[in-house]
């Protein structure tokens, strides 16, 4: 799986420590920028580098860092095609994936420490979206959303 990594300044050393540890998973893993040198990086910014990098499909998922992961992923669920979440545990990085097609983790890098975050990323990277009927279903209403708001703009 090829899986896009950026961050703000305040999620830039959480990114660089989950790029070394999840080197060893088999991903190809992308850095999508932010090192951490300019307190200006702000996360629209690198969330829209992760969005286009999954919506172009350069990337099959993306996991994007600021401060808290919640403005992370308000900025990146803007860009169309973009299911992005902030998990702070393994259940809904795992859950999100399952039942909501979730295509970028957001995490924040103030909020949780780097083994619960490597956690998480490992239960976002190692799950599959289910396919039942009731999530595609269900799927179908968000992407219907997504749609008909484009069509507004």
């Amino acid at each position: 799986m090829r899986i896009g990594l950026a961050a703000d300044h305040a999620g830039a050393a959480m990114k660089d420590e989950l790029l070394e540890r999840l080197a060893d998973a088999g991903h190809e893993l992308l850095d999508l920028g932010g090192d951490g040198s300019d307190t200006d990086d702000d996360y629209p910014d690198f969330a829209v580098r992760i969005g286009h990098a999954v919506r172009d499909g350069l990337v099959d998922r993306g996991i994007l860092v600021c401060g808290s992961g919640v403005g992370a992923s308000v900025a990146a669920s803007k860009i169309v095609g973009v299911r992005a979440a902030v998990c702070h545990d393994t259940y809904s990085a795992r859950q999100g994936v399952e039942h909501d097609d979730l295509n970028v983790l957001c995490l924040g890098g103030r909020v949780v420490g780097i083994e619960l975050a490597d956690a998480c990323a490992r239960a976002f990277l190692g799950a599959h979206f289910s396919g039942e009927p009731r999530h595609v279903r269900r799927l179908g209403k968000i992407l219907a959303i997504e749609a008909k708001e484009s069509e507004r703009s």
